[in-house]
């Protein structure tokens, strides 16, 4: 055992990390570490002008150090409000002025996503699909196909069956880019959030056109499309976090 006046010389000289960890040695240390002194000379290295107070502006120097010392990473979000089984998503399509595709989308459909992907889609496109980012698929049914010469635009409605409200996640953006090599065809949309949030913006909802694998792609050709792709990717990777985000749009 150290003697008490040795620790009581050594604690103020460690970081706050191997102070806290003194702490789960024995009993003797934890109840010297404790002294709040030691974490005033803790938060004194990191904000030398809060010890210019009589007291800590928290409860303890000690509180306040294992509060601010570590930005939390990661932080669980508390369960969504929203559920799939109350979403149900508004998907229209245009080639020009003509409706190519419109479906109404259950939220459980989009959640659940293609079970079983058809034959003759490419590799690079099937290996997007199993990567673990969270995204939103669903057949197109009935399948449909678009010029590669002519304009195509997409709007997406969503709506609580809970409460009767509708929000906006795209209005009539075009698709603009075909990855040809990955078998996309790509739109996006800035999100129209709640008043209630105002110092957020910039978020994107992408939808994409899935097609399916053909061996010669011309400019006047046409796209067999197989599937529908929505996500935030931008700021929402898990079930959740999308959710929440659309929890947080201009609901009507």
């Amino acid at each position: 055992m150290f003697s008490e006046e040795v620790l009581k010389n050594v604690f103020p000289l460690l970081e706050g990390e191997d102070l806290a960890s003194c702490m789960g040695v024995c009993k003797q240390w934890r109840d010297i570490a404790r002294d709040d002194f030691y974490w005033k000379c803790q938060c004194a290295k990191k904000w030398p002008s809060v010890c210019k107070r009589h007291k800590p502006p928290t409860e303890t120097y000690y509180k306040m150090y294992q509060t601010f010392s570590k930005r939390r990473l990661n932080r669980a979000l508390p369960p969504p409000r929203l559920s799939f089984e109350n979403l149900e998503f508004f998907i229209d399509i245009w080639s020009e002025e003509r409706l190519v595709f419109s479906g109404l989308i259950p939220g459980v459909a989009l959640e659940n996503g293609i079970e079983t992907l058809p034959l003759g889609i490419s590799n690079v496109l099937r290996t997007h699909l199993g990567r673990p980012d969270y995204k939103m698929v669903v057949p197109a049914e009935p399948r449909f196909t678009i010029p590669l010469n002519q304009s195509v635009s997409v709007s997406v409605l969503v709506a609580r069956n809970d409460s009767d409200k509708v929000a906006r996640i795209i209005n009539r953006s075009v698709f603009d880019y075909i990855d040809r090599s990955s078998y996309r065809a790509l739109a996006f949309e800035y999100l129209d959030l709640s008043p209630c949030y105002p110092f957020i913006s910039g978020i994107r909802a992408w939808i994409s056109l899935l097609f399916m694998d053909v061996e010669d792609m011309n400019d006047d050709g046409l796209l067999d499309v197989f599937g529908i792709q929505l996500d935030f990717n931008d700021v929402a990777d898990t079930k959740v976090e999308v959710l929440w985000l659309l929890d947080m749009l201009d609901w009507k």
